[in-house]
């Protein structure tokens, strides 16, 4: 048994508390700790909308008037729950980077020394970044509002596509996490942009999947992330896609089985890989 593993049983022997209030308080204490570094660092988040924000500018007023949006409407209409999917998927990155930093520095060595619980590690990191998550969204929507944008859904409407936002979120923060547990440094997380870029070019951001070129479309179509853009779309009550495939015309039931897929899978390889660097 391990010298972690020895101290955690002590610990909850020694004290009147069960193993779930511990792995609870843990997660608590990894959570405030990523909350205090943002805090004490608030350009960090600062950084991660100024991409968005600067697209939404360039594509909603340089090249707004050129782009065309199927059955008509406001392209700023259209655009909009694509980059607030857009946001969600590149924080997968700030997820990587932040783990591989960790590792780097030896802070997770620090951890699976301590008498705390193991799980505690990967729940910290991810209900950390939720709630950073539900910050960049509010601040995005408030930038979305202030351009002219509107959500035409009503208020259940509105709060079940932001929903389905954090949801697609929380999926990919244990991929995230995998990668950030598996590359190097900090150089090579930030590679993970080269991947990424073309993903979420290659969907329902910017344009609909009708206006690609046949072999392409439906590659974005299927594409995860155009699910989750067509799904809040709908939901907002803004121009579609207006796509005729069988997952464009589900894409609210999408929306909701990629991130669960990938939960199911990424999950437990991250979980699995943070494990092995005890061993």
């Amino acid at each position: 048994m391990t010298t972690a593993a020895t101290a955690d049983r002590t610990r909850t022997q020694a004290i009147p508390h069960g193993r779930a209030y511990w792995a609870l308080a843990d997660c608590a204490t990894l959570v405030l700790r990523t909350l205090l570094n943002y805090r004490r660092q608030p350009v960090a988040i600062l950084w991660q909308l100024g991409f968005p924000i600067v697209s939404v500018l360039l594509y909603g007023f340089v090249f707004g008037s050129a782009m065309r949006v199927p059955g008509g409407g406001d392209y700023k209409d259209f655009l909009m729950p694509g980059m607030f999917t857009m946001t969600m998927t590149f924080g997968l990155m700030n997820t990587a980077t932040a783990v591989v930093s960790d590792s780097g520095k030896g802070v997770m060595d620090r951890f699976r020394s301590m008498p705390m619980a193991p799980s505690a590690v990967t729940a910290g990191r991810g209900l950390s970044d939720l709630l950073i998550a539900s910050a960049e969204l509010a601040i995005l929507a408030a930038t979305a509002l202030a351009i002219g944008w509107t959500s035409q859904g009503g208020v259940g409407g509105t709060l079940l596509a932001f929903a389905l936002l954090l949801l697609l979120r929380f999926s990919l923060i244990w991929v995230g996490v995998w990668c950030g547990l598996i590359v190097p440094n900090t150089e090579t997380a930030g590679a993970l942009y080269a991947v990424i870029f073309p993903i979420t070019m290659i969907s329902s951001v910017y344009v609909a999947p009708s206006l690609m070129p046949g072999w392409l479309a439906p590659v974005a179509a299927w594409n995860p992330i155009s699910s989750t853009v067509a799904a809040t779309r709908e939901l907002f009550g803004n121009p579609g896609a207006d796509g005729g495939s069988w997952v464009e015309q589900h894409a609210l039931l999408m929306a909701v089985l990629w991130p669960l897929l990938l939960t199911a899978v990424f999950l437990p390889l991250a979980v699995r890989r943070f494990q092995r660097l005890s061993r």
